[in-house]
């Protein structure tokens, strides 16, 4: 089997996911998944497309990220993996599909506006 390679993104964060056989491991930049997400809940939402597809000792997995804060890049790997799950095997895309893991987020931080505090917020008008 030769090396899949998929692109994920989530707001600002863009994850290139490099796939191939091997025992389980992922390595996210360089670093055990373990220490580039210490939470649990960030580690739970690497390895959903993983353990959704019984998948888990199979493959190696060694990433690429950058871009946006840490929940934005487990969320942007999330879907780099749960598309290369899908080029592997078509009958994955019916077990990711209705759990949401192969649809892009596209919610985006609004821009801040020119005469105004932040993106909706005004400046406070005061009457004297």
């Amino acid at each position: 089997m030769e090396t899949i390679h998929k692109i994920g993104r989530r707001k600002t964060a863009v994850a290139r996911v490099y796939l191939k056989e091997g025992k389980g491991n992922i390595t996210i930049n360089k670093r055990e998944l373990e220490n580039y997400f210490p939470t649990g809940t960030l580690q739970y939402k690497v390895k959903q497309p993983l353990t959704l597809t019984d998948n888990e000792k199979t493959f190696d997995i060694s990433v690429n990220v950058f871009g946006g804060g840490i929940t934005g890049q487990a969320e942007a790997i999330r879907l780099a993996i749960s598309r290369a799950m899908c080029e592997l095997n078509d009958e994955n895309r019916g077990i990711l599909k209705p759990e949401g893991l192969l649809t892009r987020d596209p919610r985006m931080v609004e821009r801040k506006k020119f005469g105004q505090k932040k993106a909706r917020k005004k400046f406070q008008f005061s009457k004297r």
